[in-house]
């Protein structure tokens, strides 16, 4: 076998109530006695896709290389969608190829022609660039022999990524990808009456963090609406009274309740759509 990484992270949609992200773990420390599982987030909400590649996209690239990234957020669970496993240059992906797996590849390798960018948002089949290769899950080598209809986190995922954690060689996990979904990278789209988007994550603070870009803010004053709500930027949390606006540490335009939350101030859910307009 290849040089063991021992070091994994794991997203999901499961919440802590249940035993469904312990049950994970226990798959996967069965496979890798001695692997470590960071955690990175398992209060995605229910097959939300888009918000698990942005709260990746946040954490992945401060890991070192030859980790091993785990994600189960998966509303096709039993279909035909297929099981994959990720290479690139920092390590490792595995997921199912529903998009989820999205912040593994480069922004550039995922930006979408200028025809397509009216579409609505979602994933899309991509070639990957050089450097990074796709293969579905299939020996049965490093899966669960009795497999559930429903909880392939536990009975696929978790054990390919351990076995992969564990130095099992990639070229044996199955045939090779030419395609996989992936989502378009994070960004608002500009109209007449400013730049739109839409609510991709809500943090633990309340925060409404969009998919409109810092950069793509206009020159001069401006204010943030999200589902009728408005607020005008300030620099820090700390400025301002009631709902303001403002550039996060992801360098995401974000809505905030000063002191307190805006999600419960506003009644907002991920999904929401926004609009930065100049005053």
């Amino acid at each position: 076998m290849a040089e063991t990484t021992l070091l994994a992270t794991f997203t999901s949609d499961f919440g802590t109530r249940d035993g469904y992200v312990a049950a994970v773990k226990g798959v996967m420390l069965a496979v890798a006695p001695g692997l470590t599982i960071v955690d990175v987030s398992h209060e995605i909400a229910p097959q939300q896709i888009e918000q698990a590649v942005f709260v990746t996209g946040q954490a992945w690239p401060f890991f070192p290389p030859g980790c091993v990234h785990l994600v189960v957020v998966d509303p096709g669970v039993g279909t035909d969608r297929a099981a994959i496993a990720l290479r690139g240059p920092r390590g490792y992906a595995v997921g199912p190829d529903n998009g989820c797996l999205s912040a593994f590849v480069p922004e550039e390798a995922r930006a979408l022609m200028d025809a397509l960018r009216d579409r609505p948002f979602g994933p899309l089949g991509f070639r990957l660039p050089a450097g990074y290769e796709a293969r579905a899950i299939e020996n049965p080598a490093i899966v669960r022999a009795e497999r559930s209809a429903t909880f392939h986190g536990r009975d696929v995922f978790g054990p390919a990524a351990a076995h992969l954690a564990a130095g099992f060689p990639f070229d044996e996990i199955g045939p090779p990808l030419e395609r996989v979904w992936l989502l378009p990278p994070f960004e608002g789209h500009r109209a007449a009456d400013g730049v739109h988007g839409r609510v991709v994550h809500i943090d633990r603070f309340g925060n409404l963090i969009t998919s409109i870009r810092g950069s793509q803010l206009p020159e001069g004053p401006a204010e943030l609406e999200i589902a009728g709500h408005r607020a005008r930027f300030v620099r820090t949390y700390g400025e301002g009274r009631g709902l303001v606006a403002l550039v996060g540490s992801s360098g995401y335009v974000e809505m905030a309740l000063v002191n307190g939350s805006a999600a419960a101030r506003t009644g907002v859910s991920v999904g929401a759509p926004a609009i930065v307009r100049g005053r």
